[in-house]
This record gives C-alpha cells, sequence and structure tokens, in this order.
C-alpha cells in the first residue's frame, strides 16, 4: 500500500502556513482518517510521514533496531529531491551530536550531555531563573502592559543559558536570533550559518579560557569532544533550552489567563503551575511535530508502506491527544511524549520543567492580576511544521513596581545581571527582525 494518496485525498496535507499555525488539532483529525501513520509536506516539496497515533509513536521512538535518528538515511536530501536550502534542512541535517546518532556513537555523545547537564545543581538553576524573572519583571511591572513572549519568556532562557553557558551576552543574542530563524523557517539557511559561527567563537573561548560552565563540562569530559561535535552538542542544548522552552513558558501562561479551570484558582490565590505544565505538555507540547526518523528498511506498519530512507515524523502533539488514549486524566500524568520516548528521550526534561515552573510562579506572584488583552481564540501562532509557538502574549494589570521585590534579590539581580554592554563582536545579518530579535533589542534598550 502506497505512503502517498493521490491529490485530493483528506489526507494530503501540509504542516506549513497560516492555517496549520491556527488549528493543528484540526488537521490532526484529518489526517488520523488514513490511520496512525499519514502523507505530509513539511515545506513545499518536502515529504514526510507524519506518525499521529500514540502506540504508533512509541513503536518508532523505541525500535532504533528499525528506526535510524541518522538523516544520512534521508533520500530525499541525498539524491537532490529536496534541495540544501530547503527551509526545514537546518532542523532536519545530519549533524555530529546525540540527536542525530544511533547505536555506540550516539551513547558516547549523550553521555557527555547527561553527565554535564547532572553537574548543574537544580538549587542554583532555580537561583537563575528567580533573579531572572526578577529582573525582566522589574522591567514592565510599572507600566500595566507587557508582551509576555517577547518581553519575558523569550528573554527569560537567554539570561539563565548566559550563565548555564558561561556565554558573553551578545553571543547569547546572536545564538537564540539564530536558533529561532531556525525553527520559524524564515531565511533558515542565514539563521544556521548564524548559530554556528556564533558557537564556534563561543568554543574557541572557553578552549582559551574554561570556567565552572556547561561548555567547559562538555570540554573535559572523557568522550573527549571534537570541536566540531562540541558546536553540534550546543546546537542540541541550545535548541532544547531557547525554543521549547519559551513556549513552554509563554503557552502555561495563555493556558492559566484563559482556561477557567485555572483562571478561578489563580483569584482564589492558588497557583496551579504544575497542573498547567501537565495540561500544556500534553495538548501543546512546546515541540509539536519533531523526533525524525528514517526506516532502515522497507517497512509495513498498520498496513501501510513506510519506505526505506523516508522521513518518519513523530507528532508528539497529536499521540498525546489520541482518540484512543483510555484516559484523558492529565493532571499528575506524565505519561505524554512532549519530551519523547525511548533511547532519545530528552536528557534535560527535569531542568527545563523547574525552569518554566518558577518562571511562572515567579511571574503570578509578583503580578497576580494579569488578564490578556485579546480574546484568547484571537492571539496569533507563528507558522512552522516543528514547534507550538505564540507570535505575542500581550497583558494588561494593575501597574506595579519593583517596590514588591525585596531589596536584597533587586540589588543581588542588578549585580548578577547588569545590562549589556557593547562586544568586539560582528553584528547579525541585516535582516527582517524576527519576534526573538524584537525582543532582544528591546532587552538591549534599543
Amino acid at each position: 500500500m502506497s505512503a502517498v494518496p493521490p491529490p485530493g485525498c483528506p489526507a494530503h496535507q501540509s504542516l506549513y502556513g497560516p492555517e496549520f499555525a491556527a488549528d493543528p488539532a484540526a488537521v490532526y483529525r484529518r489526517l488520523r482518517e488514513a490511520g496512525p501513520t499519514a502523507p505530509v509536506e513539511l515545506a513545499p516539496g518536502v515529504r514526510a510521514t507524519l506518525v499521529t497515533g500514540y502506540e504508533a509513536a512509541l513503536h518508532v521512538l523505541r525500535s532504533p533496531e528499525t528506526f535510524s535518528k541518522d538523516p544520512r538515511h534521508w533520500t530525499d536530501l541525498a539524491d537532490g529531491t529536496v534541495p540544501t536550502d530547503s527551509p526545514v534542512v537546518p532542523m532536519m541535517m545530519y549533524r555530529p551530536n546525540a540527536l542525530f546518532t544511533d547505536g555506540e556513537e550516539h551513547r558516547r555523545l549523550r553521555g557527555a550531555i547527561t553527565d554535564s547537564l547532572a553537574r548543574v545543581e537544580p538549587s542554583t538553576l532555580r537561583g537563575y531563573v528567580e533573579r531572572s524573572a526578577g529582573t525582566l519583571i522589574d522591567r514592565f511591572a510599572p507600566l500595566g502592559t507587557a508582551d509576555l513572549l517577547g518581553e519575558y519568556a523569550q528573554v527569560l532562557p537567554l539570561l539563565v543559558f548566559n550563565h548555564l553557558f558561561g556565554c558573553p551576552v551578545g553571543h547569547g543574542v546572536r545564538l537564540v536570533e539564530g536558533m529561532s530563524g531556525i525553527f520559524d523557517g524564515v531565511d533558515a539557511e542565514e539563521a544556521n550559518e548564524l548559530l554556528t559561527t556564533t558557537l564556534l567563537d563561543l568554543v574557541a573561548l572557553k578552549r582559551w579560557r574554561p570556567g565552572p560552565d556547561m561548555t567547559s563540562w562538555l570540554m573535559e569530559h572523557p568522550a573527549a569532544l571534537t570541536d566540531e561535535e562540541m558546536i553540534h552538542a550546543l546546537v542540541v542544548l541550545m535548541g532544547a533550552g531557547t525554543e521549547p522552552q519559551q513556549n513552554l513558558i509563554a503557552n502555561s501562561l495563555r493556558l492559566l489567563l484563559s482556561d477557567d479551570r485555572f483562571a478561578g484558582d489563580l483569584s482564589g490565590g492558588t497557583l496551579p503551575v504544575e497542573d498547567a505544565l501537565d495540561e500544556v505538555l500534553w495538548t501543546d507540547p512546546p515541540i509539536a511535530n519533531y523526533a525524525v526518523h528514517y526506516p532502515r528498511h522497507d517497512v509495513v506498519y498498520e498496513g501501510t508502506l513506510l519506505r526505506a530512507g523516508d522521513p518518519l515524523v513523530v507528532s508528539l502533539a497529536a499521540a498525546n491527544t489520541d482518540p484512543a488514549l483510555t484516559s484523558d486524566q492529565r493532571t499528575g500524568n506524565r505519561a505524554h511524549l512532549a519530551w519523547s520516548a525511548g533511547p532519545h528521550t530528552c536528557p534535560a526534561r527535569s531542568p527545563a520543567r523547574l525552569i518554566a515552573a518558577v518562571a511562572v510562579e515567579k511571574l503570578l506572584d509578583r503580578i497576580p492580576d494579569l488578564e490578556l488583552m485579546v480574546p484568547v481564540e484571537k492571539l496569533e501562532w507563528r507558522p512552522g511544521p516543528f514547534h507550538r509557538a505564540l507570535a505575542a502574549l500581550p497583558v494588561s494589570f494593575p501597574p506595579a513596581s519593583a517596590a514588591g521585590r525585596p531589596e536584597g534579590e533587586r540589588q543581588a539581580s542588578a549585580a548578577t545581571f547588569p545590562a549589556p554592554a557593547p562586544e568586539p563582536a560582528a553584528p547579525a545579518p541585516d535582516r527582517p527582525r524576527s519576534g526573538w530579535a524584537r525582543s532582544a533589542a528591546w532587552w538591549r534598550g534599543e
């Protein structure tokens, strides 16, 4: 049975453009009519199979002997059917890191990441997040309005990562702008170049002057990563810690401010943040479609032929909302696939959840009377096949001041997070500003 339907078939669906971004759940419902897997386009001319069933997703994620993560198996890229300048290639191309390797090589590269992450003390990480959050809230609290995406959720991971990775501020701005461009698929090739060159600079800096940070710990790990492997290990960590992290924070805030199940508790003085995170990770995971695999040989699954070398994209969002799941109980239920599963399960899920929870708690503690400035259904989502990302999250609230924050904490933040100083570094390419670029410019005071 062919995996490619004729034109006009209900399952013939693109995962790019505003229609998909506005209502991906409707697209997933149509795709399920074809079964647990269905053909899609990730970008013009880039065909793939989307895995929408929960059990099918687990089968792919837990069967590395049948499904490889190595994009060098991707037939359409290898033979030129997919051009190298396609907007999705930077997210799917081979890189010598734990995300795109199998077997022993994967274990070696992943070990360097997991061991380095294990050296980050949760209490230290919490302190970074609390101080970062306080600094950002101080800036917009007196104004009575804010874009919680551009002025908070996007900037906070940058502040935290600057410290975790020992990253100079200017490098951090360019790194996150490059990663955002790759996820958006806008000038993706250029964004990938920005990301790579900036990471090369960071690696060179840390080879010269190591410190008590993730970048230096990766360098000194017994896996003996080369400079190229270092760059691409950092791509994995930046990819997991910036775009998905900001989406988890923003999507959780959106839910808390718009869903009566949570908003009612907020007005009563309770902060059901952990419940909101569980709900978002089930229904609106920050990375909706990814975990790309390639059949090592032709496979027939549930009557559908999955051809060797054709990309299988796991829809973490569709699998989580599969009607075949027997329970819709999500509070406290961590069986979702937002962190993937199998040998490539996200190694940073605990730090990621801690960052999001502290960011949301800190904001709601400081400004409990937040209200959306537009109806929730009018909020816009950024197009792209891989992420579930708001374009903005405008809110209003009674103006407050930094007086509500302990003086010692404000002084610590001022010392720990000073205003960025100019750096002798090359500027980012001159192109229209993305949402991230606008928030970075705001943070720099431009």
